[in-house]
């Protein structure tokens, strides 16, 4: 910010951008966030294994239908509570119950999804899973 501010010939030191931050930063990632596109109403859940530390976790990732990541969670273990908890946090973030999930055949989600949205439709099938892995 001072860098841009110089070549413009107004000169601030790092105090004022500080400032300028702690007022206005709120503000402005709040018109960001209003600005940004509304996920779609179908999500694809992924799950994949990762060595953290030497150890295997289980990284989760939700893409809505235009391929915007909605979520990224890592954890320990791939039971139903854990599902459970995935699909509850994602509803909390993005505030809204999607239409349909597209998740693979994993058993957990399917009972996951029965507990935390069982009006929301799941699919499983594998060939409706495929396009997750081409979203960024």
């Amino acid at each position: 910010m001072e860098e841009l501010m110089l070549e413009r010939g107004i000169v601030v030191s790092h105090e004022t951008v500080r400032r300028w931050c702690a007022t206005f930063g709120q503000r402005y990632a709040s018109a960001l966030r209003r600005r940004q596109l509304r996920p779609g109403d179908k999500r694809h859940l992924e799950r994949a294994f990762v060595k953290i530390n030497g150890e295997q976790r289980c990284l989760r990732r939700a893409v809505d239908q235009n391929g915007c990541v909605l979520d990224i969670l890592v954890q320990n273990c791939r039971d139903r509570a854990a599902a459970r908890h995935f699909f509850r946090r994602l509803m909390e973030k993005i505030g809204a119950v999607p239409r349909v999930i597209v998740a693979g055949r994993l058993r957990s989600y399917g009972a996951a999804h029965r507990e935390a949205m069982p009006s929301v439709e799941h699919r499983s099938h594998r060939r409706h899973h495929d396009p997750v892995r081409a979203c960024g």
